[in-house]
């Protein structure tokens, strides 16, 4: 019962609070000019306040869970629910430190007396966080026994309890953590990740849509994606609306899958310059987030939309990275890991009749044979133009897709050229679906490269580049070490 209410309360972060936040500071989402729930992120200037649940979430509900997980198992020696609960601990504390930097780590979780009644944990330096993430992803690796008698069920809610995905996902999330200290420390983000391929227990990382590691949600009330639950706590208002900084990007690559992501309009997906919610007659004729990412007011379907710790995708673009910088061999060459990112982010999100519905009645002239196949999509996508007489010699003149587009992956380019394609095309798959990581990812790498200045930001030119500290840790840890703003980076952030 512990198990999955600790799952829960993650993706009530992860697709809640941290999707929004995460989405508006990508440049996915935009505050609508017709309501003013999130003006405060348009504006680059949040509350403290506005951290306060996310991180008592996180701290209180999925770690105190984990622990307890953890513990009773260790005394019964059921490993195979140690290792679950470590390595979504480590999962945790990873969201937690990306968002705020140094955070309670070694003193977390100690407040009982038995466990020495700590109220005020010290802060870790966001290194020696990582370090520890990366020991108990470890430590977890080696509990894992697929073949173990006592072994989670129903009660796993991401994996039912097959420990051989919870192994592939401990590979990926510590892919993960290790490309996080590529611009800080490259030599050690090389060295995690050869330890990993070279682990005799190793059995590769996430590759496919039934690995992905997420919490499922559906239409029926109280089991809804978390952003929608929000939304319709605040009167089904749609606040979030597309940003045109995405939208352009996608529209000028004819991507299908912006009719997917954000709904179109009479004049095809259309959005508004990031932050600029002043005017209400720029809502007309404007597209509004869709429900395929939870984000449609007035549309129960949000309901359904999954909350994705890790999507398959992000694990082909992690792998087709640090095969680019020649830290990862055998995984397959850095193009095919990209060009299979991108194909399993259309895969996604393009393969029911709706979505070739909306979008045959969105895509002007011959664009729309570019979705009479699915396979046939993503190459085009991926090639362009310059390859014909494929599926048999069904080619398809799309005079109007763009000769150069971000599918050609730049094979013979430097990496930098390269990691520049892969984590743009990363940014593209996690619209509106792994917002704070896209995030993450363009403040680590600085891909994209277009993002834009709010038209209302309170920093001026500057981005935002942190959360800040909540309220109630301010005014109640009395080791809390001091405010940060949200221009001051993370440690690892050295692009």
């Amino acid at each position: 019962m512990v198990l999955p209410s600790a799952q829960v309360a993650i993706a009530h972060v992860v697709g809640g609070q941290f999707q929004i936040n995460g989405s508006f500071w990508a440049q996915y989402w935009t505050q609508s000019p017709l309501a003013n729930q999130y003006k405060q992120y348009d504006q680059n200037q949040p509350s403290s306040d506005n951290y306060n649940t996310s991180w008592r979430l996180l701290y209180a509900s999925a770690l105190t869970d984990l622990n307890y997980v953890y513990n009773t198992s260790s005394k019964k020696n059921n490993k195979q629910y140690m290792a679950v609960a470590g390595l979504l601990t480590a999962y945790t504390f990873q969201v937690i430190t990306d968002a705020w930097g140094d955070a309670p780590y070694k003193e977390a979780l100690k407040a009982l007396d038995v466990d020495g009644g700590i109220v005020s944990p010290a802060y870790d330096a966001q290194s020696a966080i990582y370090d520890g993430i990366v020991t108990k992803i470890d430590e977890c690796l080696a509990l894992i026994d697929e073949n173990a008698p006592i072994q989670p069920g129903g009660d796993d809610l991401m994996y039912g309890g097959d420990m051989n995905k919870w192994r592939i996902f401990g590979n990926t999330l510590k892919l993960k953590v290790a490309l996080r200290l590529s611009e800080i420390n490259p030599t050690k983000s090389q060295a995690i990740i050869t330890s990993i391929s070279t682990d005799p227990t190793f059995n590769g990382f996430i590759m496919s849509a039934s690995e992905e590691a997420k919490i499922s949600f559906s239409t029926s009330g109280g089991s809804q994606n978390p952003l929608y639950s929000e939304i319709v706590g605040v009167g089904n208002t749609q606040n979030i609306y597309g940003s045109k900084t995405c939208i352009d990007s996608l529209n000028s690559n004819f991507d299908p899958r912006a009719y997917i992501f954000y709904n179109p309009t009479a004049s095809g997906v259309v959005g508004i310059a990031q932050g600029d919610f002043n005017n209400a007659a720029t809502a007309a004729g404007k597209s509004i987030a869709s429900h395929y990412v939870g984000a449609e007011a007035n549309n129960d379907e949000s309901g359904a939309a999954p909350v994705k710790f890790i999507s398959v995708y992000e694990s082909l673009f992690l792998q087709a990275e640090a095969t680019a910088r020649g830290w990862l061999i055998g995984a397959g060459t850095d193009q095919e890991l990209f060009e299979a990112g991108i194909a399993e982010s259309f895969k996604a999100y393009l393969t029911d009749a709706d979505v070739e519905e909306i979008i045959r009645d969105s895509l002007p002239g011959e664009l729309n044979e570019f979705v009479v196949n699915l396979d046939y999509a993503i190459y085009r996508y991926i090639h362009g133009d310059t390859v014909t007489g494929y599926l048999g010699g069904d080619t398809v003149a799309n005079t109007n897709l763009p000769a150069t587009n971000w599918g050609s992956y730049p094979a013979a380019g430097t990496t930098q050229e390269k990691i520049r394609h892969i984590v743009t095309q990363k940014w593209f798959s996690m619209c509106g679906n792994q917002g704070f990581e896209a995030w993450t990812e363009w403040r680590r790498t600085g891909y994209p490269d277009f993002l834009v200045t709010s038209v209302n930001s309170l920093i001026g030119a500057s981005k935002p580049v942190r959360f800040i500290y909540p309220t109630e840790e301010i005014n109640l840890n009395a080791n809390f070490p001091g405010v940060k703003q949200v221009t001051q980076k993370m440690w690892w952030d050295a692009n």
